[in-house]
C-alpha cells in the first residue's frame, strides 16, 4: 500500500502540466496513535487537529514534499522582491496538492480505505496565527526532516517547496523520526543565513515574529493582486538548506 500511495503521488505530479517544475516527491507515513499528534496541542497550539478529528477510525498519516527545482530557488533569491515565478509556484503548488490529495483518495476508496485531508494553506487562525493541521509538523512525525532556524522542515530534498498530508484508516509502515540535525544553526551553530535573508527582521536566532512576518506576507499578496491570493514570501528558503541537507 506504501508503494501504490508513492506511486500515485508521483504520478500526479509528473502529469503535471504548468509553469512550475519539481523534483521528485518525497513520501513518508506515520502512525495515527503516534504520541507525538496529541503533543502538536502543546508545541504548535491547543486547537491543533489530531488525526482522528480529520478522520474517525484514522489508522496511519501520509505526508508528502514536492521540492521546487534549482531554476526556480535562483530565480527567488536574485529578485529583490518576492518573484513572481515564486508567487506563481506558490498558487500552482498548493492547487497541486490539492489534486494530489483528491486523487490519492478516490483510488484508494476505489480500494476500500477512507481518506481525509486538509487543505495545504489558509487553514490557520488568522488572528493568533495558529494552524488547525500544521503540514510541516505532520511531514516531521512522517520522517521526513527536522526543523531550521527560519521554522520550515528541512527535507533531504530541502525546504523550498510544499508540503501536503492525508490521513487514511488502513494500517501502514511508519517512518522512523530523522536522526540528528538537518540545519546547519541547530547543528553546529555555523549558518544564519535564513536570518540574513529575511527582508523585515521578522526571523532572528530569537525567533521568529510571526505578525510581522504575517504583515510581509499580506504585503505580497497586495502586490500581486492579479495573481489571486499569494500571501507568500519564501526568501529564507533560498539559502544553503533550499535543495538538500546542507
Amino acid at each position: 500500500m506504501e508503494k501504490l500511495i508513492e506511486e500515485i503521488i508521483a504520478r500526479v505530479v509528473n502529469n503535471h502540466r504548468g509553469k512550475t517544475g519539481y523534483r521528485t516527491p518525497l513520501v513518508g507515513f506515520a502512525r495515527a496513535d503516534d504520541p507525538g499528534f496529541a503533543k502538536l496541542k502543546e508545541v504548535v497550539g491547543p486547537g491543533h487537529l489530531l488525526p482522528q478529528d480529520l478522520l474517525p477510525g484514522a489508522r496511519s498519516v501520509v505526508a508528502f514534499f514536492l521540492p521546487f527545482t534549482p531554476e526556480l530557488v535562483k530565480i527567488h533569491r536574485r529578485d529583490p522582491y518576492v518573484s513572481r515565478r515564486w508567487a506563481e509556484a506558490y498558487i500552482e503548488t498548493n492547487q497541486l496538492i490539492g489534486e494530489t490529495c483528491r486523487v490519492l483518495a478516490r483510488e484508494l476508496e476505489d480500494r476500500g480505505v477512507k481518506a481525509a485531508w486538509c487543505e495545504p494553506t489558509h487553514n490557520f487562525d488568522p488572528v493568533a496565527l495558529v494552524s488547525f493541521w500544521s503540514h510541516k509538523h505532520v511531514a516531521c512525525l512522517c520522517g521526513l526532516g527536522t526543523f531550521g532556524l527560519h521554522h520550515m522542515l528541512i527535507t533531504p530534498s530541502g525546504c523550498a517547496g510544499r508540503l501536503g498530508s492525508l490521513v487514511v484508516d488502513v494500517d501502514l509502515s511508519s517512518n522512523p523520526p530523522v536522526a540528528g540535525e538537518n540545519c546547519l544553526y541547530r547543528r553546529e551553530g555555523s549558518c544564519t543565513a535564513c536570518v540574513k535573508l529575511c527582508p523585515t527582521g521578522a526571523l532572528s536566532v530569537e525567533g521568529l515574529d510571526k505578525k510581522k512576518c504575517y504583515q510581509r506576507l499580506l504585503e505580497v499578496d497586495a502586490y500581486y493582486t492579479d495573481l489571486g491570493l499569494c500571501d507568500v514570501c519564501g526568501k529564507c528558503a533560498t539559502g544553503p538548506c533550499a535543495l538538500g541537507v546542507p
